[in-house]
């Protein structure tokens, strides 16, 4: 057999392979022999039926059985020789290659491989490190969210116009062209927040300064890059009913109401709960952050060609992701004006950047040589059990049973092992956060009953 590779890129190769005639006929010569021993054809007895007669009836089977397998042979020899690591799916040419008996099998195969690296020097990078710290607001910021979710709402029984505080009761329903649009059915009851955002924000505007009960024409132009894919482009008209004002009123933050969210006996222990919290989120803010700094100074300093393969997979990663995202919603990529291509083509230089930062913390594991020891498993199987409810010895089972799926995990963990190393071997400056926004977007506290 002959091989020949021609270097489209450092990533990808064109192999083209001929194997002699000599070999695909005795390929064939086997098959058929093998075939004249237990094929039936009416008029013959078994195990005597001419060759040709064989050729002319199962031909094309015998052909296409052994095409794939000489072609998988081929392949398997050559990767042994030349050690490629292969990444997606080869590319044929032609698109199914078919033996010839007397002719040599002729065809060639596009790969991708995994970039070989240089050795990555890593220690000594300088990094900096934002002190952020939990301040009065944010605390304050997480108390007034707590108090929202247990707030009611009463109806205001003085007669006065709309404010911007305001909750407001409403029935509405949209027209286009004087008739009912499909896209904006009657709702009634509806309780709107003045400044909010569920609504356009010309019903705010509309609505402030008018005392219930009252009935208005609002009319809502809809922008060409509207979500919701119905309404781009637009003019609605909506008949509103103003029916009544509401007002949010608060419970008292006290030990009371620190109790309605399950597990708590007073305040302080609420406020210890979301100060540990805010200091969580501080510690992974700063560790993304570093990482941030790290990965922009390395791949600034080695450059190399990423695969297609690697950024194609890094894009199907994103688009799942997003699905999966409004999916816990019941929202459809559709419904929020996206599609699959729309996200493919918005996310196109994260995935290159994220396949490199996975090409560069794999050559650091690699030269490195670094592994999750027993402690390193039994601390993750732990904290998996904590995340999940469940337990560590349970998260150990269901590894065991899904080697593929671990290994995944294992892998995740040692990129941030090598992560963890490379802070470890940098420079760090400790310094103050020039813009304060370090404020969390909610505690980790949840009721165990809604009310």
């Amino acid at each position: 057999m002959q091989v020949n590779i021609e270097d489209i890129s450092t990533v990808k190769k064109n192999i083209h392979f001929e194997i002699p005639s000599k070999d695909v006929d005795k390929e064939l010569d086997k098959a058929y022999k093998e075939l004249k021993k237990n094929a039936s054809i009416k008029g013959f007895r078994k195990g005597k039926i001419p060759r040709a007669v064989l050729e002319s009836r199962f031909g094309k089977d015998v052909h296409a059985d052994i095409s794939p397998r000489m072609i998988q042979e081929a392949f398997v020899e050559m990767l042994d020789e030349h050690k490629f690591e292969v990444l997606g799916e080869p590319k044929f040419t032609p698109e199914k290659p078919l033996i010839e008996a007397g002719k040599d099998f002729v065809f060639d195969i596009e790969l991708e491989i995994r970039p070989e690296l240089e050795a990555i020097e890593f220690k000594g990078l300088e990094l900096k490190k934002n002190l952020y710290r939990v301040t009065d607001e944010e605390m304050n910021a997480q108390l007034n969210m707590i108090q929202k979710n247990f707030s009611t709402k009463e109806t205001i029984t003085e007669e006065r116009p709309v404010k911007d505080s305001d909750f407001v009761l409403i029935d509405y329903q949209g027209f286009v062209d004087d008739q009912p649009f499909d896209a904006t059915p009657k709702v009634e009851n509806y309780v709107m927040a003045i400044g909010g955002k569920a609504l356009p924000e010309v019903f705010s505007t509309k609505l402030t300064g008018v005392i219930p009960p009252h009935e208005l024409e609002i009319e809502a132009v809809y922008p060409e890059d509207e979500a919701n894919e119905a309404l781009r482009g637009k003019t609605v008209l909506y008949k509103v009913a103003l029916k009544e004002i509401q007002e949010e009123i608060l419970p008292a933050l006290d030990d009371e109401l620190a109790k309605k969210l399950g597990s708590y006996t007073s305040l302080d222990e609420l406020k210890k709960t979301i100060s540990d919290n805010l200091e969580k989120g501080i510690e992974k803010r700063v560790q993304q952050e570093l990482s941030e700094q790290i990965y922009e100074q390395l791949l600034e300093k080695y450059q190399f060609e990423v695969p297609d393969a690697l950024v194609e997979s890094e894009l199907k990663g994103i688009i799942a992701e997003a699905q999966q995202s409004f999916a816990q919603n019941n929202v459809t990529l559709e419904q929020v004006g996206l599609s699959e291509e729309s996200i493919r083509d918005m996310s196109k230089d994260v995935a290159l950047q994220q396949a490199k930062r996975h090409l560069v913390l794999g050559k650091i594991i690699d030269q490195e040589a670094l592994e999750l020891s027993e402690e390193d498993l039994n601390a993750l199987y732990e904290s998996m059990g904590v995340a999940m409810g469940g337990t560590a010895d349970a998260i150990k089972n269901f590894f065991d049973k899904s080697p593929q799926q671990f290994e995944y995990v294992k892998y995740y963990e040692l990129e941030k092992k090598a992560t963890r190393l490379i802070i470890d071997e940098a420079n760090v400056v400790d310094v103050e956060p020039e813009i304060e926004d370090n404020v969390a977007k909610s505690p980790d506290v949840e009721a165990d009953s809604g009310e």
